[in-house]
């Protein structure tokens, strides 16, 4: 039963078990229920879901990671979360949500130093810390985008 609830919750309901790239998948699905989901865009709901998501992978990936192996793609929910932090504080707009998609998968496939560093860490814990990280970095540079936005020429207003 264990194995089992951890598989689905683990592969953010199956999607971890799309045979190319599950994890681009699976932060797609994150962005499209941002989108499709109005209620998700409310802080109170967002910071939960974003902490109920990371708690359940931290446990649910490292059941996973016993069954599959060290990190194992089927595992996605860390990019879920990453993807979910990486819209917290961001005004909502479909260009906003692209550009989080964006940036949030940037970060997650280049690791750069802390990203990379922190998923070394064991279990559950390396699989989820490094999405999490690259989720607050992709978080803080598109808050960077959205302040430079008015200074720019040609800004979009959001």
């Amino acid at each position: 039963m264990q194995k089992w609830l951890a598989r689905i919750f683990g592969s953010a309901f199956g999607i971890g078990y799309v045979p190319l790239a599950p994890g681009t998948f699976a932060s797609g699905a994150a962005a499209l229920l941002y989108l499709y989901v109005p209620a998700i865009r409310e802080l109170p709901l967002l910071a939960f879901l974003i902490v109920l998501s990371t708690v359940i992978g931290v446990w649910a990936s490292g059941v996973m990671e016993t069954e599959y192996g060290e990190d194992p793609s089927q595992a996605v929910i860390d990019e879920v979360a990453g993807q979910w932090i990486s819209l917290l504080f961001i005004p909502f707009s479909p260009l906003t949500l692209l550009l989080a998609f964006i940036l949030f998968r940037l970060f997650d496939v280049l690791k750069p130093g802390p990203v990379d560093w922190a998923q070394r860490l064991p279990g559950g814990w390396g699989i989820m810390s490094d999405d999490v990280l690259a989720g607050i970095f992709a978080n803080i540079s598109l808050q960077l985008v959205l302040l430079a936005l008015p200074m720019l020429p040609f800004g979009v207003a959001l």
